[in-house]
């Protein structure tokens, strides 16, 4: 027998010694499992750090999430995903591997999604094979069984770093400028209703967790999310709501439920972590009702794209004439910031567009600051956030007595 067989008789002997008789500590299950390892010839051979890297490995198998706990711990790993239960792979430092092993089975693979889903309340079963959950650390979890996965019990884990990202550090990566730095955060703090768009890992929840680090701490906000993971810093009146999967007697509550009970909180802000659907003419209906300073994400591969795709969004919602949605789009929006994922993995903010007003059928819009790329170097694009127009519509900043007093230059009014 070799270490592998080894270690999977382990863990074998490691369960039945546990048994369904009672609790055991996690203390007591190491414990076991070092008995274990001295009663196995091939793995007391072992040098001490490989027997409690196989100790660790086993107690994760029986205790936590298996050969996945590891990836959890390592504060590099930004995001993990399982095609079936051969197939794991992992992005860590922005480089993407596939694993040299999986779970040992489909069924220990089910065991860990069962774990997870059910430390956050949610179920996902053959009858209901698609959710959306989260860990204790705050990270994603996207979940999709057969028969919709046909490859098998499909995982995607979204991590999230330990101390939330501020503009300080999204200016050390040169993600953005110090002029749009300012720039954006006046237009928070005066009540813009900024909308993030951009694609899949383009940073749009970081992105979000950043703006609403600007948002003045005596103000009430309302956080609306499929599945919770906005850090929002310094607010002291702060709701989180998240949505509830329906299912066996439990009723299901939606996003554009959490939306209609949000107005009723008396919020100042309301912060919708992505939109998807019809939810988006709630949201909409509540940036025309008075909460200025709201904010919202979605998927988009531009500005312009994403006031297409809130149409479409509004139109699941509701069997409205084109041109009112756009009316409502037009005046609920004024800011749309675009990000972007470069062909060096770096996030950038690409565009800064301002929604203008609807004229002549059309939403308009007019860009304020793009990206413009140098050039690159040691396989790093070289570029930066140009000035390309001036904000048209400045009656929130004057009504905050705030103002832009020259190109580039933000202060008091």
């Amino acid at each position: 027998m070799d270490i592998n067989g080894a270690r999977e008789n382990l863990r074998a002997v490691v369960r039945e010694s546990l048994g369904y008789g009672r609790e055991y500590s996690d203390e007591e299950v190491y414990s076991i499992i070092d008995d274990c390892i001295l009663n196995s010839e091939i793995l007391r051979r072992l040098s001490v750090a490989d027997r409690r890297l196989i100790a660790k490995e086993v107690f994760n198998s029986l205790r936590r999430l298996d050969i996945l706990q590891s990836f959890i711990e390592d504060r590099d790993v930004t995001e993990i995903m399982i095609n079936g239960h051969k197939n794991v792979f992992v992005e860590k430092a922005g480089a993407l591997s596939r694993l040299d092993r999986g779970f040992e089975s489909e069924e220990k693979l089910m065991d860990v999604i069962q774990q997870i889903v059910a430390g956050c309340n949610r179920t996902v079963n053959e009858a209901s094979p698609i959710v959306d959950a989260r860990l204790p650390d705050g990270s994603r979890v996207n979940i999709v069984l057969p028969p919709v996965a046909l490859s098998g019990p499909t995982v995607t884990i979204r991590r999230f770093p330990d101390k939330p990202v501020t503009m300080e550090g999204l200016l050390r990566y040169g993600s953005v400028t110090e002029e749009v730095a300012e720039f954006l955060k006046l237009l928070v703090i005066a009540g813009y209703n900024i909308f993030i768009s951009g694609g899949t890992g383009s940073g749009k929840t970081t992105f979000l967790n950043v703006l609403s680090g600007f948002i003045p701490s005596d103000e009430r906000v309302i956080t609306i999310e499929d599945s919770a993971e906005l850090q929002l810093q310094g607010i002291d009146n702060l709701v989180s709501l998240e949505t509830r999967n329906g299912g066996q007697g439990i009723g299901e509550i939606s996003i554009r439920d959490l939306i209609r009970s949000s107005l009723r909180m008396r919020p100042d802000r309301i912060v919708v972590g992505e939109v998807r659907g019809g939810e988006a003419l709630d949201m909409l209906q509540c940036l025309n009702t008075g909460h200025d300073g709201s904010m919202s994400t979605g998927h988009a591969n531009s500005s312009k794209d994403m006031l297409s795709r809130l149409e479409n969004m509004v139109l699941m919602a509701a069997d409205l004439p084109l041109p009112a949605i756009r009316q409502q789009i037009a005046s609920g929006l004024d800011i749309i910031v675009h990000l972007g994922r470069l062909r060096d993995k770096s996030r950038r903010v690409l565009d800064i567009s301002e929604v203008c007003g609807y004229e002549n059928g059309e939403i308009s819009i007019r860009e304020l600051y793009v990206f413009c790329e140098e050039g690159s170097k040691d396989g790093k694009v070289i570029g930066s956030l140009r000035k390309t127009g001036e904000l048209m519509h400045r009656e929130k900043l004057h009504r905050a007595g705030l103002s832009l007093c020259r190109s580039g230059d933000t202060g008091q009014a």
